[in-house]
């Protein structure tokens, strides 16, 4: 499950973990400080790494603010740094790497959207105080002016962090004004850092959850999968869903709060799916460690076929028949329409499409060509299928509970075996196209392509026949095709 809930922070820890990490960070911030300084200009490290620093959090990509403008600082960095770039220079921002160290230095500034775009109006700012009152929340409205080390905090950014509370500098309307996207940062920051959002701010989210449509989707699509990733991510879809916003960004999630019948006799399809989404993250070393986006989205979107395909029979019970094959359509349809990549939709709508398949496995009866079969039709995401069944099983009755999961490690042990000897990750006929032109005595074309499938049918169901028996069957097949 999530982790515990991160505990409130005295003052003193907080200043004792941001001195221990500024120590850590001296190779780079002390001498970009004093170079800053002798040239005239004014330097602090701001945002993120502070407030991570005042966390106990390292880092290595190390975000400053300056009044240098991007040239003088371009200037500065040549001699310093090991490599330069400047992609982000229509912003104020020149990066650069230093050793292992990432640095992105940008410009005082301040940001406003009109009301009708979507891309920000960029101006320059004259001072540190100005510059943290345009950003997003007060725990990361906090800088370190360097080289004192002098800690700037003019909206009480560390009371907030010891407190464990998400706020804006200035209030919420207008920071959300300023950049919509800033609601589902709120979210996001809840899910990351285990915070709670302060309820002026969730009001605002609120009241103002329309102005999300002025936010590009690859935007919104970026929030989402950084919100997907964290550490508590039930906390930031549980707020998208109670502000509104996510019904303008991801509708299917609110959708699965279903009015349940009033015999209760099918279960809170939102409630499971947070469960779901949890008990997969539960599983995720079978992938390797770490956020795995696939399986965590798989696992969000697995039942949004379900509001579309209830059915209330007439005894009461409640049906969602061919529910994976529609929400595997709605998911394809929401991922494309928030510019995920090709290959992201394809594995995340494929896992939604499977999820159901074990449960045709009942006891055990599936034949070996079934196992074969539901190998192949994993494909590369046979391991994440895996997680995403085993996290799918959400019921209180621990004997039910049991004989699943004792069931599924069934299935496993027989694709190990047929794996092992069959090659199941490279599910192939026994023949390649080459091989059945040379017996058939064809050329390229769509005949070979049948030829083919035959074939790889015939393995489904057989398993490896060998050259000669294969080569067999195919003489037959093409025969009796006349």
């Amino acid at each position: 499950m999530s982790p515990a809930d991160p505990a409130p922070l005295s003052i003193v820890e907080v200043q004792r973990a941001v001195a221990e990490e500024l120590d850590r960070l001296a190779p780079v911030i002390d001498e970009l400080g004093r170079r800053f300084a002798d040239a005239g200009h004014e330097l602090a490290l701001v945002g993120g790494p502070v407030r991570d620093a005042m966390l106990g959090r390292h880092h290595h990509d190390l975000d400053f603010t300056t009044s240098a403008r991007p040239e003088q600082t371009e200037r500065l960095l040549h001699g310093w740094a090991d490599a330069l770039w400047d992609v982000g220079r229509d912003f104020g921002t020149i990066g650069c790497r230093h050793g292992d160290w990432q640095v992105e230095i940008t410009t005082y500034r301040a940001e406003a959207y009109d009301p009708t775009s979507r891309k920000p109006e960029v101006s320059y700012g004259d001072d540190l105080v100005g510059d943290l009152g345009r950003r997003d929340f007060t725990v990361n409205a906090m800088a370190v002016r360097l080289p004192s080390r002098e800690i700037e905090d003019p909206y009480g950014g560390v009371v907030d962090l010891a407190h464990r509370v998400i706020r804006t500098p200035g209030t919420p309307e207008d920071s959300f004004s300023d950049d919509p996207l800033r609601m589902m940062r709120a979210a996001r920051f809840a899910a990351q850092l285990g915070f709670e959002v302060d309820p002026g701010v969730v009001a605002a989210m609120t009241a103002m959850a329309e102005r999300i449509d002025i936010i590009s989707a690859e935007r919104v699509r970026d929030e989402l999968v950084k919100l997907v990733c964290a550490p508590w991510p039930r906390r930031g879809l549980a707020l998208l869903v109670e502000t509104g916003l996510a019904q303008r960004v991801l509708p299917e999630l609110p959708a699965l709060a279903l009015e349940r019948d009033e015999h209760h006799r099918h279960k809170d399809v939102y409630e499971h799916t947070l469960t779901v989404l949890e008990q997969a993250i539960d599983l995720e070393d079978r992938l390797g460690g770490g956020p795995d986006f696939v399986s965590r989205f798989a696992a969000l979107m697995h039942d949004v076929g379900k509001p579309r395909t209830r059915r209330f029979l007439d005894d009461g019970t409640v049906t969602f028949h061919h529910h994976d094959v529609v929400g595997a359509k709605l998911t394809r349809k929401r991922m494309k329409a928030l510019r995920f990549s090709n290959d992201e939709i394809d594995a995340v709508s494929s896992l939604v499409e499977l999820h159901l398949r074990f449960h045709g496995y009942g006891s055990g009866e599936w034949t070996d060509s079934a196992v074969r079969r539901y190998v192949r039709d994993a494909g590369d995401q046979l391991e994440r299928l895996h997680v995403l069944t085993r996290a799918d099983c959400t019921t209180r009755n621990k004997r039910k509970a049991d004989r699943l999961r004792r069931t599924y490690d069934d299935l496993e042990a027989r694709i190990a075996v047929l794996a092992e000897q069959e090659e199941l990750a490279a599910m192939r006929p026994d023949l390649d196209g080459n091989q059945i032109m040379e017996v058939l005595g064809l050329g390229p074309g769509r005949e070979v392509g049948e030829a083919y499938r035959h074939l790889l049918e015939l393995r489904m169901d057989h398993g490896p026949l060998g050259e000669e028996r294969a080569t067999e069957e195919l003489r037959s097949w093409w025969a009796a095709r006349g």
